[in-house]
């Protein structure tokens, strides 16, 4: 028996003889909606139309997106460090071979940096991750960086641990900036 069965030692059946209808959250009656409060059949967690902010949005006009003029978006930012130029197209798809790096599909993909000065991120990013103790870039951040700074689109796959989420933070802090 697993460690949970033991919590319903000493427990009378009442609990066995649950209605199904009140066990489920998505009958009436449940906090999960469907019951009271604020939510349309009810549900202090929703549901439906009600409460006091039932009319949120409703004076909001529909937008003709061909009649307006939206300011032009910058995406790239990516400068390639001159020793990244200097790399060879052998020389890069050695550092991808030596990292275990994979580029499924893509064309003119950029190639990947060594270091986080090769990144050419800002002086202010570059202070952080030094102070944060960072020695090298992860794989996914070698390859990762040079793509999402050029303003394409990424999907990256690796492991737990494995900076996935400086991968898309440090290029997201770059465009928001």
């Amino acid at each position: 028996m697993s460690s949970y069965g033991s919590r319903d030692s000493g427990r009378d059946n009442r609990d066995r003889e649950r209605s199904p209808r009140r066990d489920n959250p998505y009958h009436g009656g449940s906090s999960y909606g469907g019951g009271s409060s604020y939510g349309g059949g009810g549900g202090s967690y929703g549901g439906g139309t009600g409460g006091p902010n039932s009319d949120l949005g409703a004076k909001l006009r529909t937008i003709s997106w061909a009649e307006e003029t939206l300011i032009k978006f910058e995406k790239d930012f990516y400068q390639e460090h001159p020793a990244v130029t200097a790399l060879t197209e052998k020389d890069a798809e050695d550092l991808r071979k030596s990292k275990s790096i994979t580029v499924v599909a893509g064309d003119r993909i950029p190639k990947p940096v060594r270091t986080f000065e090769e990144a050419s991120f800002p002086e202010y990013v570059l202070e952080e991750v030094s102070r944060a103790g960072f020695k090298e870039p992860t794989p996914i951040q070698v390859q990762g960086w040079p793509i999402a700074l050029s303003g394409r689109d990424m999907v990256g796959i690796a492991e737990t641990g494995s900076g996935k989420t400086l991968a898309f933070l440090l290029p997201a802090i770059v465009h928001i900036n």
